[in-house]
């Protein structure tokens, strides 16, 4: 398989979208796992000294714009293929609808909660990430163990801010909710388009999947929410 194959052909799209969506799980399980930081209920301390480290070293950085990267041709590649589908089906679609007899609705929707994600994504990058990079922050300052102090982004207190009108609070759940669907199809699809298929291990792996999204994408969920209503000290 060429290069120009690996974007253009039916297989090579598939094998892009099942590499980047296994990339992109990675990177939610990290996300999720520093911003879990917040429930340390300690003013934001560690959380900040973790959001300081992924945006202060070469390496995270360099990582950032593979996610960019990632992202968009994750996002691409999904809508080609799913304009090439549907070509292929035809405008009448299929004469007999077997609803969830044949595939679950999220599986069939995918293109639509992708769309929404990236909604969503687009409002969590206004929110935070440029923000962070153009220095639109107030800062902190943090002692270190046996070393100077250094001063920081003060991300906690943002969240705050940010998850103060319950709106924001309500779209970001329903941003979570949409994801947590994409991945219930996306996870084990994403496996399957690199070649691991296999009977003896198709149940595990959809099992895996749906205890990931609901986890991985509750926790998120429980962020703002948390914020918002005061569970966490600020």
């Amino acid at each position: 398989m060429t290069w120009k194959q690996v974007f253009t052909s039916s297989v090579g799209r598939k094998l892009t979208m099942g590499l980047t969506g296994i990339f992109l799980i990675l990177f939610l399980l990290v996300h999720a796992g520093l911003n879990a930081c917040i429930w340390a209920n300690d003013g934001g301390q560690i959380f900040n000294r973790a959001a300081h480290f992924m945006g202060d070293n070469i390496i995270p950085r360099i990582l950032e714009i593979g996610l960019f990267v990632f992202i968009f041709l994750h996002i691409i590649q999904g809508l080609m293929l799913e304009a090439s589908n549907r070509s292929k089906r035809g405008a009448v679609g299929y004469q007999v609808s077997y609803g969830n007899r044949g595939s679950k609705w999220y599986s069939r929707s995918m293109a639509i909660l992708g769309t929404l994600i990236l909604l969503f994504l687009i409002l969590h990058w206004y929110d935070f990430w440029v923000p962070s990079r153009f220095g639109h922050i107030e800062e902190v300052t943090l002692d270190t163990k046996g070393g100077a102090a250094v001063t920081v982004h003060n991300l906690y207190a943002k969240m705050f801010d940010t998850f103060e009108p319950l709106w924001v609070v309500i779209v970001y759940v329903l941003g979570c909710v949409a994801l947590c669907y994409h991945l219930m199809h996306g996870f084990q699809s994403a496996f399957r388009s690199v070649g691991v298929h296999n009977k003896k291990y198709n149940k595990m792996l959809t099992g895996i999947g749906y205890a990931y999204a609901i986890i991985v994408c509750l926790a998120f969920a429980l962020m703002p929410i948390s914020m918002h209503f005061g569970w966490i000290q600020r």
